[in-house]
């Protein structure tokens, strides 16, 4: 008794994978699209932590997502030629800041904060500042205090430098989810390309199938 069609399987198992690889790749590149986009570090405002030329992702979000300790990425009206830059939520609205310049640690609200991150041993870098954070803002800095233009730099507008939620463009994000994603779309480009060779190799292995060669036996008296 006959097995089937020669290379039903291998269409069957084409029908399953190509459609699967490419759900899979869209789904992937849609959803990095939507929520996730690259930058290059152009200064060294964030160093040590981001030096100049390292690629980071980030998530897009807006400033009512971010908290303190978050590097987000800000577009400020008349500041910096109106380009995007990295800097760190130091504050947010309601929080009381003072920064002197006697070698301490910045406090918030009456309470020293710990900045693992600062480059150097001065986290005020020469520039002493007092604030309390109006509501909807942030208070940014850099990490490289002593080589950074933030909010400390705008202590004479009204809200003492601190920057509107609507500035932020997003938030920085370690490599792990955009990662996955990307090799997501590489699963499902493999798993597409499968299902392509399947579906091939199970139509050629119909096409093999033919009648037997030479003339039908001719019966004798």
């Amino acid at each position: 008794m006959g097995s089937g069609r020669p290379g039903r399987g291998l269409r069957m198992a084409g029908w399953v994978l190509a459609p699967l690889g490419a759900a899979l790749f869209l789904g992937a590149l849609l959803t990095f699209g939507a929520n996730y986009s690259g930058l290059t570090v152009a200064s060294e405002g964030m160093s040590p932590t981001y030096r100049v030329g390292d690629r980071l992702f980030y998530e897009k979000a807006d400033g009512s997502q971010v908290r303190r300790g978050d590097v987000v990425l800000v577009r400020v009206p008349d500041r910096y030629g109106d380009l995007p830059v990295l800097q760190r939520v130091v504050g947010v609205g309601g929080d009381r800041l003072v920064g002197r310049v006697d070698g301490g640690p910045i406090t918030l609200n009456g309470r020293p904060l710990s900045e693992p991150y600062v480059r150097g041993a001065d986290p005020v870098g020469g520039m002493p500042f007092e604030v309390t954070v109006p509501e909807d803002r942030l208070y940014m800095l850099g990490d490289n205090r002593g080589n950074s233009r933030d909010s400390r730099s705008f202590d004479d507008e009204a809200d003492g430098g601190a920057v509107p939620l609507t500035a932020v463009q997003g938030r920085i994000v370690d490599g792990h989810v955009p990662v996955a994603l990307g090799a997501a779309m590489v699963l499902g480009v493999v798993t597409g390309l499968a299902g392509a060779g399947c579906g091939l190799a199970g139509w050629l292995a119909g096409r093999r199938q033919r009648a037997p060669y030479g003339p039908p036996p001719v019966a004798t008296p």
